[in-house]
């Protein structure tokens, strides 16, 4: 057999099918890689925020830093009703509407915003002649003045002027027809918060800022209102009278002390009192007493008769 010499031979004619497929795979994946359309990526800072929103590991979702929990739906509507009531003059019922939003809602926050709201309205109620469930309707009778009218209902005789615009109150006369309150009030004061707050007949009426004694030196437990004295004069331990105005008289515009009830040991000495430095209320500022801003505490003064309970806690 003749061998064919090697530099002469010749390969099979095939086409290069595997050349050609992995050309076609390389320019697949270039155009997949380089060329086709990609989506746009989100601004940094939209993606910080996408970021920091993400749920954590508990599965509860966390809340983008500076942004607020949405308030819940039902609630919101009754925030809405109630403002709309409120801008109406309907104010009874906007105070029901912002009481039943005050029940769907544990978030401390949106409270604050709904208290701040149904106080200006129970306010608006209360100090003026308007009608509400809680005021009735009497007749003076002879023998009746405001006090003893006011001590007969568990109001004050300041709120009944205030209820009828009685400028002077020596001068009502048998037959007048006068809007009474009836309503009771009771507070309960927080040393840790700073703060005492107003129920009327067990619900929210209105939060006040107070200063509490330094050291904690505010006594915990039940008193009730003793009494009440407007333009108070104060006596310091030392015996000296500082009349009223006077810089030195801690007391401010209105003083209202307190007696112990129940189990809390006998107190002397302590009361919810104004103050001409503003700035030392909502902290501990006190030497054991509830301390109010004097516009507050005038209007607190009002309307609290004696006799009102009044429970502090830590």
């Amino acid at each position: 057999m003749k061998v064919k010499e090697f530099d002469s031979y010749r390969a099979p004619r095939r086409k290069p099918w595997g050349a050609i497929v992995a050309v076609l795979l390389l320019g697949a994946g270039t155009y997949w890689f380089f060329i086709r359309e990609k989506p746009e990526r989100p601004p940094r800072q939209e993606r910080e925020a996408a970021v920091s929103s993400v749920a954590d590991p508990s599965g509860a979702e966390t809340i983008a830093a500076g942004e607020t929990a949405p308030v819940p739906a039902n609630v919101s509507m009754l925030m809405d009703t109630a403002a709309q009531l409120a801008s109406a003059q309907k104010f009874v019922e906007a105070r029901a509407s912002y009481l039943e939003a005050l029940r769907h809602t544990d978030d401390p926050s949106l409270r604050r915003q709904i208290e701040g709201k149904l106080a200006t309205v129970n306010i608006t109620l209360l100090l003026s002649p308007r009608p509400m469930p809680e005021k009735v309707d009497y007749v003076v009778k002879r023998g009746d003045s405001l006090g003893l009218i006011a001590s007969r209902f568990g109001t004050t005789s300041e709120l009944i002027q205030n209820n009828n615009m009685i400028s002077n109150p020596n001068l009502i006369k048998i037959g007048d027809r006068l809007r009474v309150f009836t309503g009771k009030f009771e507070l309960v004061a927080n040393k840790t918060t700073h703060d005492m707050v107003v129920l009327m007949n067990g619900e929210f009426f209105k939060r006040y800022k107070v200063g509490t004694g330094v050291f904690g030196k505010t006594p915990v437990g039940t008193f009730v209102v003793r009494e009440k004295i407007p333009e108070p004069t104060w006596w310091p331990p030392d015996g000296r009278e500082v009349p009223f105005g006077h810089p030195d008289n801690i007391l401010g515009k209105r003083w209202m002390s307190v007696r112990a009830t129940g189990d809390t040991p006998d107190v002397r000495g302590y009361g919810i009192h104004g103050t001409w430095q503003p700035e030392s209320v909502g902290k501990a500022s006190s030497a054991g007493c509830l301390r109010m801003i004097n516009a507050e505490v005038e209007e607190l003064f009002t309307y609290i008769p004696v006799g009102t309970p009044l429970r502090i806690d830590e």
